[in-house]
């Protein structure tokens, strides 16, 4: 078998052999199982078996970090290394779903993480943490994610040869077909903009229908409810048909939305205004004399905002993920907990053409290595003081310089990055170049045209900017850093998604957002953040490492491309490493365990060594043969410099161990002469005799028993009419005791479930009482459970039947839904707005649409019930208040259009009707009817009613039917409001 890995100290260095190898089977996995670590050849399960057992042993904190290039297998190792305490950890029963969620975290990830790029079909765009959580039994027990600087570019544009995430392409290829038609999809990706960028759509290594198969049933394993799916899916779709919307030029040089198909579908996916969001696609909101207007946007400007809402929804969609999975691994237990976790992270990247993305990569990679580095020489640094040897300082490059470099205080890339991106005035990716040139121009790890020499300056464009790494150079394009870094998006287009219907989006996009006059931090400031939190996790835990290495371009097996190890070998800081680890001892036991192994090498310690392990490990290694300069005694280890002394050690123990299985073969044969030989020999066949004696009749009075058994049964089932007697006895039995054990499993769970096991005929009598004694069981059972909330629930639904049954559409459909207690809570409702209510409770309050009486204008607003008075609210200001006292009536249509109209007296404090339209006008009707006690003034009308617009006058409201939604001013002046065609 080729080695595909190797050693350097207790860092694993592994090969992608870009083929299946028989090297990770559970036999594998029980192989490496509580061995020491270097008494297997390398391999991951031995890795991830040592940090299990000192976990357990010493009761610490670990984690295992896997870099490399992309496609050099960093997923696959983690996935392996996942599998392995699956298997090989103690678990039960209600552990196994930890287990399996685990598991089944990574397709979900990588659906919505992963995607297709040039150097592999399967990588990463995101950086994972994963911290699995075992209990003092050393089982997993719960886990979290942390996950940094998702590629959302990605999801707007792809370079020639890549795809999208593997979301997008799973969902057309296997989605079913009612699913598909619900989103408004097509299977073809070729009809979506956002997914045919890279011209290759479809991809022979991967099959987007079997991966869409595994990611489903990993959801209904992870506990996502098929609300959640309706929405996340709603999203995923939702941004496929941002990606289709065209703008065009008016006459004005202003964007506009000719073709309207789109954006109708994601308004109802998203549950956003129609009009609304269509106007926030071409507007944006600004601030003029201290007012807020809304100016047009030319055609480039109507994209850049299309395209930043489609990033951002998905990005803040996928932290939601991440998130949700969170919540399924968490453990509720406040037991302490160990923790092993992995870190699988994007490598050094050099790529044709760098940007911000590989920017941000390659800093993360610069904290990396220092932590590397500097953990690795403390450690030795505290085992060499610990056990008494000598510390010999080690000279290496510390990366610290270039870490300052970008990410110090005011002087670093960072800031300067965030400084242009923030000041006032046209900021320009030139303008950011020209800032770096002139604070950090003087720097001796930074480079640009204009400040290099003349033979560096021909490689580097005018452009770009250049960073000597620990790795090496890497020349950065300046084009996008600014965009990227800002990623904001317009405050009206985030108004609309703040009161987006869909749940998830809900909560990814908060209404505290609007209240916050505080600029959000930039991408590189938020990655910064998030890099040090990591470090600071990584600190606290003893670190074991993985590098994975590409061995070619084009993922062929047996191919291996000298130079580009070579590069990965450097830009994986594997060199350092080694440097370290050379100056110290390469190996080093515990003198017991060394003893155990290696005293059959001298004849002193070999069978047995009486005295103290240390003692015997020096009478050992004297025999054998170590020179002064190849070893160090410590107070509890042996510590050996060179690799080459142990494998000599260990060669010399199998040749002996060979040498011993071979004497003890002809240890006996040897001692006994020939006649001895033979009378011991048919001694032996006598005694083996006699055994098959006594299993053969073993066996015969089995197979005796089980006839008379056998016969017992026939006679019973032949009498089993009878009443009971010794024939039928045991057969009645057995009968009713697998009657009443099948029963157990089908008993109904509900007073509604009429079904009831058929019984054989010898049990129907017993069968009908047991069924009467069920279904007494289940009712006593159902009046104990109608809790107080549920109690409340049938009274509201009670009120509501008797106002909407048999009058308006849609109640027979709103009978199964649940009202809520309220539809946003106190604290999404704006503190300046509990204040102006002067301390009531809020009882109920959900978003509205209000028609204003003066050319019925659209406004979002919030509706607030309170125990006296209902409020109508704008963000901080409430628009109007109706007292429960002096309301007049509530009228409803008799179509699904959602309107309701509170009627209120004509005095001065109000300045009419109030129309509004919601999305639960069953619930919101109840609730304002049950709080001011005025069930009986809800009307259900038809065809049109009346309502007072102010002082005197009066408008008419027109319902109808068509084939769109729609409210509108009619040419008459009558507020006209059409219903979708109700489904016979």
């Amino acid at each position: 078998m080729e080695e595909v890995r190797t050693y350097i100290g207790t860092l694993l260095v592994s090969v992608n052999p870009y083929k299946e190898l028989d090297i990770y089977t559970v036999t594998q996995m029980q192989l490496y199982r509580g061995v020491n670590f270097f008494e297997l050849p390398p391999h991951l399960y031995a890795i991830a078996d040592n940090a299990y057992r000192v976990m357990c042993s010493e009761y610490n904190n670990h984690f295992i970090l896997i870099s490399g290039e992309s496609g050099a297998g960093k997923t696959e190792a983690s996935k392996k290394i996942l599998q392995y305490y699956a298997v090989t950890c103690p678990t039960t029963e209600q552990l196994q779903v930890v287990r399996d969620r685990l598991l089944l975290s990574n397709p979900v990830l990588e659906a919505f993480g992963n995607a297709k790029t040039l150097r592999n079909d399967n990588s990463s765009r995101f950086g994972k943490y994963m911290d699995i959580q075992f209990d003092f039994k050393g089982a997993p027990v719960g886990g979290h994610i942390l996950s940094y600087l998702i590629e959302k570019s990605r999801v707007v544009h792809q370079n020639h040869g890549e795809r999208n995430f593997h979301i997008f392409y799973q969902l057309l290829e296997g989605g079913e077909k009612d699913l598909l038609c619900w989103l408004g999809l097509e299977r073809n990706p070729q009809k979506y903009a956002y997914l045919i960028q890279g011209r290759c759509a479809k991809v022979f290594s991967i099959n987007d229908k079997n991966d869409w198969k595994i990611v489903r049933k990993a959801f209904s394993i992870i506990d996502f409810t098929e609300k959640d799916l309706e929405h996340l899916f709603g999203i995923v779709a939702s941004v496929l048909h941002l990606g289709n919307i065209q703008f065009e030029e008016d006459s004005n040089g202003h964007a506009i939305i000719r073709n309207g198909t789109q954006i109708k579908w994601i308004s109802k996916l998203l549950g956003v205004h129609l009009s609304i969001l269509q106007e926030s696609l071409t507007h944006r909101k600004i601030e003029a004399r201290s007012e807020e207007v809304l100016s047009p946007l030319n055609v480039d400007l109507a994209f850049y905002a299309r395209d930043a809402v489609a990033k951002a929804i998905y990005g803040r969609t996928f932290t939601w993920l991440v998130n949700k999975i969170n919540g399924s691994l968490a453990n509720k237990d406040s037991t302490r907990k160990t923790v092993i976790g992995l870190l699988d992270i994007y490598g050094f990247e050099v790529l044709d053409t760098n940007s911000f993305e590989q920017f941000c990569i390659n800093y993360c990679n610069e904290k990396l290595q220092q932590l590397l580095i500097e953990m690795t020489l403390k450690a030795e640094q505290e085992e060499y003081e610990m056990e008494g040897i000598e510390w010999e300082p080690i000279p290496y490059f510390n990366n610290k310089i270039i870490c300052d470099l970008v990410e110090q205080k005011h002087k670093g890339i960072i800031s300067i990055l965030d400084e242009e991106c923030l000041r006032p005035g046209e900021a320009t990716d030139l303008s950011f170049l020209e800032k770096l040139e002139e604070k950090v121009g003087d720097h001796a790890h930074f480079v640009t045209r204009k400040l290099a020499d003349q033979k560096t300056r021909k490689s580097i464009d005018w452009v770009d900017f250049r960073l000597l790494h620990y790795a090496g150079e890497v020349t950065y394009c300046a084009v996008g850093f600014l965009e990227k870094n800002n990623d904001l998006l317009y405050r009206n287009l985030k108004e609309v998604l703040c009161n987006s219907k869909n749940g998830i989006i809900r909560e990814c996009f908060l209404l505290s957002e609007l209240d916050s006059r505080r600029r959000p931090e930039t991408v590189a400031t938020q990655f910064k953040n998030s890099l040090m939190s990591l470090i600071e996790i990584l600190m606290s835990k003893e670190p074991s490492y993985i590098r994975c290495i590409k061995p070619n371009e084009n993922k062929e097996p047996g191919k291996f491309d000298d130079c580009l190890i070579r590069h990965q070998v450097k830009y994986l800081g594997l060199m350092e490493h080694l440097r370290v680890r050379r100056a110290g001892f390469a190996y080093r036991r515990k003198y017991e365990h060394f003893l155990q192994r290696y005293k059959s090498l001298c004849p002193a310690t070999w069978p047995h060594w009486h005295g103290p392990a240390a003692e015997g490990v020096e009478r050992l290694i004297k025999h054998i043969g170590y020179k002064p300069e190849e070893y160090k005694l410590g107070r509890t280890k042996i510590f050996i410099r060179f690799p080459k002394t142990l494998f000599a050690t260990e060669d010399a123990f199998e040749i002996r161990k060979h040498l011993l299985v071979s004497r003890l073969q002809a240890k006996y044969k040897g001692r006994l002469g020939k006649r001895d030989y033979q009378k011991k020999r048919k001694a032996a066949i006598k005694l083996e005799a006699c055994w098959r004696g006594v299993l053969a009749r073993k066996e015969a009075k089995r197979r005796t028993w089980a006839v008379e058994i056998i016969r017992k049964f026939i006679k019973g089932f032949i009498n089993r009419k009878k009443p009971l007697c010794p024939e039928n006895i045991e057969f009645v039995r057995l009968v009713q005791y697998k009657y009443l054990m099948k029963l157990r499993d089908h008993i109904p769970r509900n007073v509604l479930d009429k079904s009831w096991l058929q019984p054989p005929s010898i049990l129907e009598e017993i069968s009908e009482m047991l069924q009467k004694m069920c279904i007494r069981n289940l009712v006593r059972k159902y009046c104990r459970g109608v809790t107080p909330e549920r109690k409340v629930q049938l009274q509201q639904k009670a009120v509501t039947s008797a106002i909407f049954r048999g009058k308006k559409e849609g109640y027979q459909q709103s009978i199964n839904l649940p009202f809520a207690d309220t539809r946003l809570k106190e604290t999404d409702i704006n503190p300046k707005v509990l204040q102006l209510i002067q301390g009531e409770k809020v009882k109920y309050a959900t978003p509205v649409v209000k028609y204003d009486r003066n050319g019925f204008k659209a406004r979002d607003r919030l509706l607030v019930l309170t125990q006296s008075s209902a409020y109508v609210v704008e963000m901080a200001k409430i628009k109007q208040k109706i007292d429960y006292a002096t309301l007049k009536g509530i009228s409803t249509s008799n179509l699904g259009d959602g309107i309701v109209v509170i009627h209120v007296p004509e005095d001065n404090k109000q300045k009419g009707d109030v129309i509004l339209q919601c999305e639960h006008v069953f619930e919101t009707v109840t609730k304002l009817c049950m709080l001011a006690n005025k069930q009986n003034l809800v009307k259900v009308v038809k065809g049109s009613l009346r309502f007072r617009i102010g002082s005197g006058k009066e408008g008419t409201m027109v319902f109808t039917v068509g084939p769109e939604p729609h409210v509108f001013k009619a040419k008459d002046g009558q507020l006209t409001v059409v219903s979708n065609q109700a489904k016979s």
